[in-house]
């Protein structure tokens, strides 16, 4: 069976998005949505890079591309900085019969307990007004700290702690908004950027620590924040600008799921911008990688390294994302409507994939 789907933006995760999309036998690409007036009327295949056309010009108008019903939108929209109008689309398009696989809002992923019904309920209502499903995720929030960990705590006697880390150097992540803006990378040490605000940090990853405390059958105490900066030594240049001597340029934080008076449920960071900051914080892998520590009986630790065909970490983080949520799309509109966790999902393969 083939399903009919729209990509919703084209931006570092939507353009890997289109090219998932061009690349599965079972999806026929309908639509694609642009905010970007300038991207209006240029064929998909231009806007994901593939060198070939895909017969699909892209449109502002989501009208005109919710009133063709397909059978799913892949929503990959900046959500960090404009959360209200993004729950307000995928309101709209639930409420129109599509299904949705989404990059954000990311405490979307397992909200319960992360954040207020009044936030959540008017999209599990959009869902069932439409009949339609909805499901968050990605690689982190994602299959990085939720399928990846809860699949290793299989072959557990004994579980203590189950830790989940994402080792980065984000240099090479050429997005000024995030880097600068949102995770305070180039200003001072004293600043406390938007990440850094009280709550930010458990809005973005409490959902993690939630769903992996229940899919492990744990009531959580509590969740709490932790975080550390390091400055940088000299000026450099990074893909997204410069960072001054001084400023950040490292960034170290934690998410804790807390039973008991200790840490159960932990999702880590460790963020450099060059691979000599912060030495004695956990090194990655090849150049990044997301990590599995299951302390216990036995005691686990899997890694997963990441590599673009571009030999680009970050690339291969972001056609993570996008594929992630692409090879859903046959079991989200499969599903029961409402908004899904990945505790919902049967197994999700490459189905159709192998070359």
């Amino acid at each position: 069976m083939n399903y009919r789907v729209v990509q919703w933006s084209t931006g570092n995760v939507g353009r890997h998005a289109l090219a998932g999309i061009a690349a599965r036998p079972d999806l026929e690409l309908a639509g694609v949505w642009v905010s970007d007036p300038a991207k209006v009327g240029r064929d998909a295949g231009e806007l994901a890079g593939l060198g070939r056309p895909l017969g699909v010009a892209a449109t502002d108008d989501a009208d005109a591309l919710l009133a063709l019903r397909p059978d799913c939108v892949v929503y990959t929209a900046m959500a960090d900085d404009r959360i209200t109008e993004a729950l307000a689309d995928l309101r709209r398009i639930l409420r129109t019969g599509v299904n949705v696989v989404s990059s954000s809002p990311v405490f979307l992923q397992f909200p319960d307990g992360v954040v207020p019904e009044e936030i959540s309920g008017p999209v599990r209502a959009a869902a069932l007004e439409g009949g339609s499903s909805l499901w968050v995720n990605g690689v982190d929030p994602g299959f990085a700290n939720d399928w990846l960990p809860l699949t290793l705590t299989g072959i557990s006697e004994r579980i203590d702690e189950v830790r989940c880390l994402e080792i980065l150097d984000y240099a090479t992540y050429d997005n000024r908004k995030v880097v600068f803006d949102i995770m305070g990378f180039g200003s001072p040490l004293e600043d406390k950027p938007m990440l850094l605000q009280p709550g930010v940090l458990t809005l973005a990853w409490g959902s993690v620590v939630r769903q992996l405390a229940a899919g492990l059958d744990v009531e959580l105490d509590a969740v709490e924040e932790h975080y550390e900066r390091l400055p940088a030594p000299e000026t450099f240049p990074i893909s997204s600008g410069t960072i001054e001597r001084g400023t950040a340029a490292a960034l170290r934080f934690e998410v804790r799921g807390m039973r008991g008076g200790r840490p159960v449920c932990v999702l880590e960071h460790v963020t450099r911008l060059r691979p000599d900051l912060g030495p004695d914080w956990p090194q990655p892998t090849g150049q990044g990688c997301y990590r599995v520590q299951v302390t216990g009986e036995p005691n686990y630790t899997l890694d997963l390294r990441l590599l673009g065909s571009d030999g680009d970490h970050n690339t291969a983080g972001l056609k993570a994302t996008a594929m992630r949520l692409v090879n859903a799309v046959p079991a989200v509109v499969r599903a029961a409507p409402g908004l899904l966790t990945g505790l919902d999902l049967p197994l999700v393969t490459g189905r159709g994939l192998v070359r």
